[in-house]
């Protein structure tokens, strides 16, 4: 290592950017390990020379008088000397990339896979020209299928930007048709940048590739258009009244103002003929009054040129951003329609209790939020015991069924049963409760929001593309909603639990009649759907904030839901929770930097259906569409 050294001397003691390659070429091609921490020391600045026998050592410094020397070969320390024998090598910026770009070769071709994934990770971050040639040298090395992949598509992708011939440049673009990979747009959008340019419209013979634009099309307000056709020096430039009439002031002589009497310059046609006679006895420049600027900046021909990039280079990036946008546009729409799935499916699990008690027992249920709280608490609180996360959420789901379970039956029993067939005073009851839950919630956790947090399994998002994502958490809580409609259907259809309730439902007299005790099936009712909500609470609280007025954010949209799609009616529910999540995804869609906005006019627009439709989507015959 010493001796390849000391052969490249020279151009190592005064490397430059144009003459230093060769070393570094010698050293990466010595096929010696120790190559790769010489570069690595020299790009550091830690290679010294002395200055009497000519030796290369490595140096860390001891103090501003005082370096400790070691060997180039081996790395042993040789002795602690004065710095004043021996010159520090300091590579400049453009010879330290050099130096960086020789190191990738050794990083590409190491062992260890994850290493050479880390060179591809820094290669994509900030690729440099030279390390093109290395990439396509070490790709025919590799041997791991998904390294391959990533070096075939990097290869690709600095080709575009470091080619030699439009004709490699082009393949490495078309190979790119409809990749939706945010690196590729990134590479391609600066091939397409254009600058608009004004000619003189007679005159005027467009170069090849010059496309005609007008004021007021892909962003060139008439302003622009004629500033251009100022710098162009084609045109006059813009000057309001006020800056004339101070060069008509500072004009003034005598009286007159380029021959005419002052007095008579009270309006605008004489004030204009002063200003051009001015001109005429060169007082005065050229300019347009803004009034005409739109009738003069249509005078002059615009064409837009790309700049960036050869013509046919240009032009088949932007074919191929063309293709991408539309695919892009595509699968926006494809994931606005997965938030509004999973937002929906949300919404189901918080409304499906409300929809059970609703629709059976007629109770407006404004404590309906308040048992998802208490379902999200219970999630927090096995957490506390149990720090499995996985574990301690199986173990949360049907604990909350149950606690919220008995409090749903002890809240109908003490207070519900009483007020029956009066929604009012229904209504009014389960507010109070509703705000005592809270207090009461806050009397033991605090007001501080309480973390419930999702198994290290539920992390991160499924990427379709660097489009479409949906976090797991969500895909779990869709999941969770269609079991709990399996297990609703499964109740309701094929148990007598579900028999007894439906004949409650269609007509409780009736059912009372023929041995069925409604005021049980009330309380069982209640008491399923105030432990369905517990168990939305825990789905819930994995990625929403556990509060006492959680429950308040999703009170609203419950009841929405199921007035929406039909009050007692299952499938209704699930329709109106489709029509409500999707309707509030879109609204935030065209109206993104105001949520609160989105649902307020999502409100609006369930008053208006309601208009149309005051049963819902799915009517219910019996009980529920007499309440």
């Amino acid at each position: 290592m010493q001796l390849l050294l000391q052969d490249q001397a020279d151009l190592i003691v005064k490397a430059s950017r144009r003459t230093v390659q060769p070393a570094i070429d010698a050293l990466t091609q010595s096929g010696m390990t120790e190559a790769q921490v010489v570069l690595e020391r020299w790009q550091s600045k830690e290679l010294w020379r002395s200055e009497t026998s000519g030796l290369f050592v490595f140096a860390e410094e001891i103090d501003r008088d005082t370096i400790r020397i070691f060997d180039v070969a081996d790395g042993q320390e040789i002795a602690t000397v004065a710095d004043d024998e021996f010159d520090q090598l300091k590579p400049n910026s453009g010879v330290r990339r050099l130096i960086g770009a020789a190191l990738v070769r050794f990083q590409l071709t190491d062992p260890d896979p994850v290493v050479r994934a880390t060179a591809l990770d820094a290669i994509a971050r900030n690729a440099e020209e030279g390390q093109l040639d290395i990439l396509r040298e070490v790709m025919t090395q590799e041997a791991d299928p998904a390294l391959i992949v990533r070096m075939t598509r990097l290869e690709r992708l600095l080709t575009i930007e470091f080619g030699e011939t439009d004709d490699e440049r082009i393949a490495a673009i078309n190979g790119f048709a409809g990749d939706l990979g945010v690196d590729v747009r990134a590479v391609l959008n600066p091939l397409v940048a254009t600058r608009v340019l004004a000619r003189d419209a007679p005159d005027y013979l467009p170069k090849t590739g010059d496309r005609d634009i007008q004021p007021g099309e892909r962003g060139l307000t008439i302003e622009a258009a004629y500033q251009l056709a100022v710098d162009a020096g084609l045109s006059a430039p813009v000057m309001t009244r006020q800056e004339r009439r101070d060069i008509l002031v500072a004009n003034l002589s005598d009286g007159s103002v380029g021959g005419l009497p002052a007095g008579r310059l009270d309006n605008e046609e004489d004030r204009d003929a002063a200003y051009q006679a001015l001109i005429t006895q060169g007082l005065a420049s050229e300019s347009v009054a803004p009034i005409r600027l739109g009738e003069i900046a249509f005078y002059y021909r615009y064409v837009e040129r790309f700049v960036a990039a050869p013509l046919p280079v240009a032009l088949a990036a932007e074919a191929v951003l063309e293709d991408i946008e539309a695919k892009v546009a595509f699968a926006g729409f494809a994931d606005l329609a997965l938030d509004g799935v999973s937002l929906a499916s949300i919404y189901f699990l918080a409304a499906i209790g409300l929809a059970i008690t609703f629709g059976v027992m007629g109770v407006i249920n404004m404590a309906h939020g308040e048992f998802i709280m208490m379902g999200a608490y219970t999630g927090y609180v096995v957490q506390l015991f149990i720090p499995d996360h996985t574990l301690s959420i199986i173990v949360a789901i049907p604990l909350a069924f149950a606690v919220t379970f008995g409090a749903g039956v002890a809240m109908e029993r003490l207070v519900v049963r009483w007020l029956y067939h009066r929604p009012l005073e229904t209504l009014l009851a389960t507010f109070g409760v509703s705000i005592a839950l809270q207090q009461i919630a806050k009397n033991i956790f605090g007001t501080q929001a309480r973390p419930l947090t999702a198994p290290d399994w539920l992390d991160g998002s499924w990427a379709l593309n660097d489009v479409i994502s949906i976090s797991y958490i969500r895909i779990a809580i869709f999941v969770l909603a269609l079991l709990f409609l399996a297990l609703f259907l499964f109740v309701m259809n094929r148990t007598r639990l579900g028999l007894e309730v439906r004949a409650v439902t269609q007509n409780p007299r009736m059912a009372a009649s023929m041995g069925i005790n409604p005021d049980k099936i009330n309380m069982l009712t209640f008491g399923f759907g105030s432990g369905i909500a517990g168990i939305a609470g825990v789905a819930i609280g994995l990625y929403a904030k556990v509060t006492s007025e959680m429950g308040q954010d999703y009170i609203v949209q419950s009841f929405m839901t199921v007035v929406v799609g039909g009050v007692g009616n299952i499938w209704g529910t699930l329709l109106g929770a489709s029509l409500v999540g999707t309707m509030q995804k879109g609204i935030e869609w065209l109206n993104p930097s105001n949520t609160l906005a989105a649902q307020t006019y999502m409100i609006l627009f369930i008053i208006l259906f309601i208009q149309f439709r005051p049963r819902g989507i799915i009517a219910l015959k019996g009980r529920a569409a007499e309440a």
